[in-house]
């Protein structure tokens, strides 16, 4: 059961991302901003961790769990360090994704050609 609420949560989030992709005149990028901002205000409320736990990889692998991830990594890091954990702390949290993200990016960069599009 664990697989289809994962499934099932994870392409909700999904079909939004489309959704707007497809009916609005937001670009692409500005709509995993928008994700991400959403994942940090549902954390602060405090109604991301329920889907978190209900949902487990469905919520926290699109754009809205990295919200998720950086906001969890502030609260933690402002109870250990105080006022200087709200600079740090998302950072701590999501280092792996973003070194992830970075690292591919660039071999991808590396081994594949650009193309003009047309």
């Amino acid at each position: 059961m664990e697989y289809i609420n994962a499934f099932w949560v994870g392409g909700i989030i999904c079909v939004i991302g489309q959704i707007l992709i497809d009916k609005t005149k937001l670009t692409p990028a500005r709509i995993l901003v928008s994700f991400v901002i959403i994942g940090v205000l549902l954390s602060a409320l405090g109604l991301y961790t329920p889907l978190v736990e209900f949902a487990g990889a469905g919520a926290t692998v699109p754009l809205s769990g990295f919200g998720y991830t950086m906001a969890q990594g502030v609260k933690k890091a402002i109870s250990e360090n105080g006022a200087l954990g709200i600079l740090t702390g998302g950072l701590i949290s999501a280092a792996a994704g973003i070194t992830s993200a970075v690292l591919f990016g660039y071999i991808f960069a590396l081994i594949t050609q650009q193309r003009d599009k047309t």
